[in-house]
């Protein structure tokens, strides 16, 4: 049984379009992400999902139940991290997690497990506004999971973490769906998408464009590869007129070769003892991102 299933939603503000006819299905225990660039209607679209925004038309079902009207039965089986944690004003750490637990008749004791969990030990006594922004993040995650629920949404949960404390938070999430939960990720970040998810959806313009596993969506791409020597070993010159280059390039690192037959490229290199330094990068799920939505800037 699918835990949730969308059916063409449409959300429209005005003139804007913000959902365009989305539908996906996401399976019970899968690890999903959305990408898309600001404005893409991924947010929206979770909310729709969750039941906080109703849609125009279509439908959406969650774990077997309608979300539309808001189904209230259905709020103790999700849990929802936002774009932008809000918390109780002056609450410490355990203050915080305690509320929230209280909500759902959680016991203290399963709330102080999850602060473990999420490594707030040491933090329990100190209040929110004191917290860095990676540790307020996990707080918020372990606020939206402390009742045990069924499916778990997380919109942009690293953004504006220092690459430190995004990888520490990988390794939280890594763990959500151990056990057979479900899992919907917004996020900007390619890596992390790949990192994570079983499935990812690209979208834009409030339209899914793609919806398949990160090593599927390469696949179809059918982009070069990229082998970069390091510097001062090949000119690019040189390294143009090599068999089954494409094209070459310089770069900080060293010079950049294209090429659709990079055996016959590593063959050449190795031949000239220009091996040391190389490095061979096929295609990535940022490669196949651009080649959807484009190059161009967008605040």
């Amino acid at each position: 049984m699918a835990a949730i299933s969308v059916h063409d939603v449409v959300k429209t503000y005005g003139s804007l379009r913000a959902v365009d006819g989305v539908s996906l299905e996401v399976g019970e225990g899968e690890f999903v992400g959305i990408l898309g660039p600001n404005g893409a209607g991924k947010t929206t679209t979770l909310e729709i999902i969750e039941g906080l925004r109703r849609p125009d038309s279509g439908s959406v079902e969650l774990l077997g139940e309608k979300v539309w009207p808001r189904n209230a039965g259905l709020l103790p089986r999700i849990g929802v991290q936002l774009q932008a944690s809000s918390f109780f004003e002056r609450l410490t750490a355990r203050e915080q997690i305690h509320t929230f637990a209280s909500l759902y008749s959680v016991p203290t004791a399963a709330a102080d497990d999850w602060l473990e969990r999420v490594g707030l030990v040491d933090k329990v006594d100190t209040r929110v506004e004191d917290l860095s922004g990676g540790q307020a993040q996990r707080l918020s995650i372990a606020c939206a999971l402390v009742h045990d629920p069924d499916v778990v949404f997380l919109d942009e949960p690293t953004a504006a973490l220092d690459p430190q404390a995004r990888r520490n938070l990988w390794d939280l999430l890594a763990g959500l769906n151990d056990s057979g939960r479900t899992v919907v990720l917004t996020t900007h970040y390619m890596d992390e998408a790949e990192v994570l998810c079983d499935r990812v959806a690209i979208m834009d313009a409030g339209r899914i464009l793609q919806f398949d596993t990160p090593a599927a969506l390469v696949r179809g791409l059918d982009s070069p590869t990229r082998i970069t020597v390091a510097p001062g070993q090949l000119d690019v010159a040189d390294a143009r007129g090599l068999a089954g280059v494409s094209d070459a390039d310089e770069a900080p690192d060293g010079v950049v070769l294209t090429t659709r037959e990079p055996a016959r490229v590593v063959a050449t290199l190795a031949e000239r003892d220009l091996l040391d330094g190389v490095r061979v990068q096929t295609g990535t799920l940022e490669d196949v991102f651009l080649s959807l939505t484009g190059r161009e800037y967008r605040a």
